[in-house]
């Protein structure tokens, strides 16, 4: 178990050392979230968290030196990708620039040879996707990338869905003998998972923009690195399912803001894990109940990772309709108010 307790393992000692660090950078040089009326928290606080992540992920993959080209392609990115977050933080880009600039990074890290090259046909076998790869592959790491990046709205939580989302792609990269992402998920569950003792209810320091997009941006290259990359039925499910409650919510999002005749990018109070709070749950509890999903979704992501297309369809179906329960009950489809959100 070498290949996973090491770099899991030093990954988290190192965001648990780099963290603090990082901490004291953002106080020194001002770098503070600053509450305004559509925040959850109430005080200023540092949020150069991500840099913290991203020291530890790199310094872990180039100790353990696998993955070639494409490696050095998501360490390249991931740096881009900290890089626009930590501009975002400090001064603000519009969301054409910041989009601008994440498809740069995307297409950055395709030229390494990180791409989509098969695609899922649900009624069976697989199409080779030719020129389409590179598309494909930008629109997979945008929507994954600002996912995460959405999700971030509450103490811990996104660090905790995004390790929970890692370990279940760790244990597919396993049982498909890919040792190279094996290294890259196991590095990338461990910064996620050393964040979350400064990060957890009540947080002492935040991941900032720079920190959700590296998360999800990590997460989109590793999928297409590994579980995207082979050409199984099931290929596309897996990474779907575990970042299924994300998915999710972003998409009802999308769908809620176009009703209510607003820019899809407008931020709102209408998220899930706002709805969960006007239920009366505390912050750690909303945290907990939504890693609780997550961690179901990824168990049924790691089951259909032995190729099995019929039950990946059927866990997918499930998960959608339920899904669709569970919005409508909340109404996360609702036409209501604009009330602005932190994301």
């Amino acid at each position: 178990m070498d290949v996973v307790g090491l770099p899991l393992g030093l990954a988290v000692l190192l965001t648990l050392a780099f963290t603090p660090v990082a901490k004291r950078l953002a106080v020194r040089v001002g770098a503070y979230d600053r509450p305004v009326a559509r925040s959850v928290h109430a005080r200023p606080m540092p949020h150069l968290g991500g840099l913290a992540m991203f020291a530890a992920f790199a310094l872990t993959v180039v100790a353990r030196g696998t993955g070639g080209r494409e490696m050095w392609g998501i360490l390249l990115g991931g740096a881009a990708m900290v890089a626009l977050g930590i501009v975002d933080d400090f001064r603000g880009i519009h969301p054409a620039a910041k989009l601008a600039g994440q498809v740069a990074v995307a297409l950055l890290t395709v030229w390494f040879g990180v791409r989509i090259e098969w695609i899922t046909n649900p009624l069976g076998g697989m199409w080779y996707a030719g020129a389409y790869s590179i598309p494909l592959t930008v629109l997979w790491m945008i929507i994954v990338i600002n996912t995460v990046n959405v999700v971030d709205g509450l103490d811990g939580l996104a660090a905790g869905i995004c390790s929970i989302a890692s370990l279940t792609l760790l244990f597919v990269a396993l049982r498909a003998g890919q040792a190279h992402v094996v290294t890259l998920t196991a590095a990338l569950a461990g910064c996620a998972l050393g964040f979350l003792p400064y990060n957890f209810n009540p947080a002492k320091i935040f991941m900032g923009d720079a920190g959700s997009m590296f998360l999800g941006y990590a997460l989109a290259a590793i999928s297409v690195e590994g579980t995207l990359k082979s050409a199984t039925t099931v290929a596309l499910l897996i990474p779907v399912l575990a970042l299924g409650l994300p998915l999710f919510d972003v998409s009802f999002a999308v769908v809620r803001r176009l009703l209510n005749g607003r820019p899809i990018y407008q931020a709102d109070r209408e998220h899930l894990h706002h709805r969960l709070l006007e239920l009366g749950l505390t912050q750690r509890q909303v945290a907990l109940v939504m890693y609780g999903v997550s961690g179901c979704l990824g168990l049924g992501a790691v089951l259909i990772g032995g190729g099995n297309a019929r039950l990946g369809l059927v866990i997918v179906a499930m998960v959608v309709v339920l899904s669709l329960v569970v919005a409508s009950r909340l109404g996360l489809l609702q036409i209501r108010p604009n009330r602005l959100g932190r994301h």
